[in-house]
């Protein structure tokens, strides 16, 4: 395996990926390939499917089954925010991860972290004894973020001697598919290194950061990867001023601040595909000359749920790791693409009023 050669040996997997088939694949690809002692795995406590504390072994037992393993290398707890630790502490989710760890059948747990740094000093104060990780959403765009405190909440962790596991390096794609001013500028920064470098680099520089997951979808993206940490080198001063700058200029570019989580999706009563729509009101903003509109109406057509059938019911703002006033963004998306559509295409007839 190519990974395998170039020392990449953690995976990272949760009971619900890709619509629950994740484990199995890792279990063929890894786990009957190699000895048990070469890879290491992390899972995740599908918090959100939690009914009653019997759960919590009923789902470790599921999962352990589908990997095909008997005990997880790194196990998260859930995924944490407000409304997670209220289902937690409602399902014994910590006591009972804890007690996983004391059996070996974890060998380090944490937990996944999507909120502000109030809650989580809350739940450090309370339950820090227990753990050895914190996986953050961490980048440079999120970084001063009064909406993430990615800063505060990095520094919450080295106040408590935690280790810091990194998820979203590229908020879901959204350092890397700038607008094509941003783009120059890393060009005329640094030609040499790829806009996902500076990114990995960033979070990878900080000292208590012991792990960066990065989504890779092609080969291209895992070769730069790899050669980021083969050849890694700590940001300069430089380096990071540069980065200042850019985190600034994405976040005036950026509409919605949607990291794609999908948590709304499952949380949604209209299954609205709510990141979808976000993720094309981002690019329509940043890329204005793009045929976006044709794609957004085609979504529409495409048997997926109209943005416009929200019902401002308030369901997804419990859910929202980035607290986006999601009913409010989604009509501005509907009045953006309706408005837009007008000068590029026709509307679909069953749209007109």
């Amino acid at each position: 395996m190519f990974i395998w050669k170039k020392g990449f040996n953690y995976f990272d997997t949760s009971y619900a990926y890709h619509n629950g088939t994740s484990e199995t694949a890792i279990k063929k690809a890894v786990v009957e390939k190699y000895p048990r002692e070469s890879f290491k795995i992390c899972d995740k406590m599908p918090t959100w499917a939690l009914t009653s504390e019997e759960d919590n072994e009923k789902f470790v037992n599921e999962m352990l089954e589908r990997l095909g393993i008997d005990y997880f290398d790194v196990f998260f707890g859930t995924t944490l925010t407000d409304h997670g630790l209220k289902m937690q502490k409602k399902t014994n989710t910590f006591e009972y991860v804890k007690k996983m760890k004391e059996e070996g059948v974890a060998r380090k747990i944490g937990f996944n972290f999507h909120d502000k740094a109030d809650l989580l000093k809350e739940v450090l104060e309370e339950y820090v004894d227990m753990f050895d990780i914190v996986q953050l959403e961490l980048n440079y765009l999120d970084w001063e973020d009064p909406a993430i405190e990615a800063h505060k909440c990095y520094d919450l962790c080295v106040e408590h001697d935690l280790d810091v596991y990194v998820m979203e390096p590229l908020k879901r794609g959204v350092i890397v598919n700038p607008n094509d001013e941003i783009k120059k500028d890393f060009k005329e920064f640094n030609g040499e290194k790829s806009i996902a470098s500076f990114a990995i680099r960033f979070c990878a520089s900080l000292e208590h950061v012991k792990i960066v997951l990065s989504g890779m979808s092609n080969m291209a993206d895992m070769l730069d990867n790899c050669d980021t940490y083969e050849n890694f080198e700590p940001l300069s001063k430089e380096e990071s001023e540069f980065l200042d700058k850019m985190a600034q200029k994405l976040a005036d570019n950026l509409a919605v601040p949607c990291s794609e989580c999908g948590y709304c999706v499952d949380a949604c009563p209209e299954m609205i595909p709510i990141p979808e729509y976000f993720n094309l009101y981002n690019t329509s903003k940043n890329q204005p000359e793009s045929n976006i509109y044709r794609l957004y109406f085609d979504k529409l057509c495409d048997e997926k749920v109209p943005a416009d059938e929200c019902t401002y019911c308030g369901t997804c703002l419990d859910y929202c790791t980035q607290k986006i006033d999601i009913p409010e963004e989604l009509e501005k998306v509907v009045e953006h693409f309706q408005e837009g559509s007008a000068h590029t295409v026709k509307k679909p007839s069953f749209l007109i009023h």
